[in-house]
C-alpha cells in the first residue's frame, strides 16, 4: 500500500476516510485537521494563555506537544491523584509527565493532591463508599483545573479528549435523552461566568487511534495502563459497542458525532433555554456554584466560615 500524498510506503491506513498515509503525511495530516478545528470553533488564539490538563496519557501529552510545537502559548498541568491500584498508577503516570517536560522542554505544573489536600482519590474512595470513584474523581480534576485557570490568568482549559471519548458519552446522553447535556456537548464549551474558564476538545474529530500514532510518531512516551477505578465504567463498555460498529462500517463514530453536532445547531440551539439554578460564589473557596458551598469543598470537607468560627 502507497501513502496516497507522496507514493511511498504507506505506514498509516485510516479506514474511516479511506486513505493511506506514510509517516510524514499521516503527521502534517493530523496536525493541519487539528488546526483546523480551533480556528473553526474559535478556540483560542496563539497569543491567548492556554492550560492544557495532563495526565501523562497520549492524548492530553499529545496536545500539549501539538500547541507548543505550533507557537500556542500553553502550560501543562497535571494533578498527582496518588492512585496506586496494585500498579503505581499516579506514580507512573506522574514520571511519565516529568520525563515530556524534560525531553521537550514544555512547562507542566505539577499539583500534589495529597500534599495539598491531606487526602487522594483512594481517601475518598474508602470514606466515601456510596459514590462513584469515577464522579469523585471527576469533581477533583474539574474543579482543580478551572481554580487553576482563573487564579492563573488562563483563558482556557484545553483537554485530550478524543472522537472515541466524545462519541462515548453522546452515546450516553443519547440513551438518557439528556438534553440539558446534550445541548452543551461539543469541541467548546464558552465561559459562562467571570471565574469559569473556557473549556476546547482540538482532538474532537480525531480518532483514538490517530492520536496515539500521533503520540508515536513523535517519540511521546506514554503511559498505557487503564485507571484502576475505571473498570466497570458505562463509559468504556460504551466504546466497545462503538468499536464494534465502527470495525463493520468505518466512519460510523465521526459520521454520529459530525451529525449530532449539525442537530445541536439546527433543533437544539433554537429549543427555550431550559431553567438552571443561578450561579453563586462558594461561601468556602469563592468558586462558581448552585449551592452555598461547592461539590469540591463539601468532597474534601472544608469548613465554611461560620463552621471554623464555632
Amino acid at each position: 500500500m502507497k501513502c496516497r500524498i507522496c507514493r511511498n510506503r504507506a505506514q498509516v491506513h485510516l479506514r474511516q476516510h479511506n486513505l493511506a498515509l506514510c509517516r510524514e503525511h499521516f503527521v502534517e495530516r493530523f496536525e493541519r485537521e487539528v488546526l483546523k478545528t480551533i480556528r473553526k470553533y474559535r478556540m483560542f488564539t496563539p497569543e491567548d494563555p492556554v492550560l492544557v490538563a495532563v495526565s501523562g496519557g497520549k492524548d492530553s501529552l499529545a496536545v500539549l506537544y501539538l500547541l507548543a510545537k505550533h507557537g500556542y502559548n500553553v502550560r501543562g498541568f497535571y494533578i498527582d491523584l496518588g492512585i496506586d491500584g496494585g500498579i503505581g498508577y499516579s506514580s507512573v503516570s506522574r514520571e511519565k509527565v516529568e520525563a515530556f517536560q524534560e525531553k521537550f522542554g514544555i512547562p507542566v505544573e505539577i499539583y500534589p493532591l495529597k500534599l495539598r489536600h491531606d487526602l487522594a482519590i483512594p481517601d475518598l474512595v474508602h470514606h466515601r463508599r456510596q459514590q462513584v470513584p469515577c464522579s469523585m474523581c471527576g469533581t477533583v480534576k474539574r474543579y482543580l483545573m478551572n481554580w487553576k485557570a482563573v487564579t492563573g490568568g488562563f483563558q482556557v482549559v484545553v483537554t485530550g479528549h478524543n472522537l472515541d471519548d466524545e462519541v462515548a458519552t453522546l452515546f450516553g446522553n443519547t440513551l438518557r435523552w439528556d438534553v440539558r447535556y446534550l445541548a452543551r456537548q461539543g469541541p467548546y464549551l464558552p465561559s459562562n461566568h467571570p471565574r469559569m474558564a473556557a473549556k476546547a476538545k482540538p482532538f474532537a474529530f480525531m480518532s483514538e487511534k490517530e492520536v496515539a500514532l500521533y503520540a508515536i510518531f513523535n517519540g511521546i512516551d506514554y503511559i498505557r495502563d487503564e485507571c484502576p477505578f475505571a473498570e466497570g465504567a458505562k463509559s468504556i463498555l460504551y466504546k466497545e459497542i462503538l468499536n464494534t460498529l465502527e470495525e463493520r462500517s468505518p466512519g460510523t463514530k465521526l459520521r454520529f458525532y459530525r451529525e449530532f453536532l449539525a442537530f445541536r445547531e439546527k433543533v437544539l440551539s433554537g429549543l427555550p433555554a431550559e431553567e438552571a439554578p443561578p450561579l453563586r460564589s462558594c461561601t468556602v473557596c469563592g468558586m462558581p456554584t448552585t449551592l452555598e458551598v461547592c461539590a469540591f469543598c463539601r468532597l474534601v470537607g472544608r469548613k465554611t466560615p461560620s463552621e471554623v468560627s464555632s
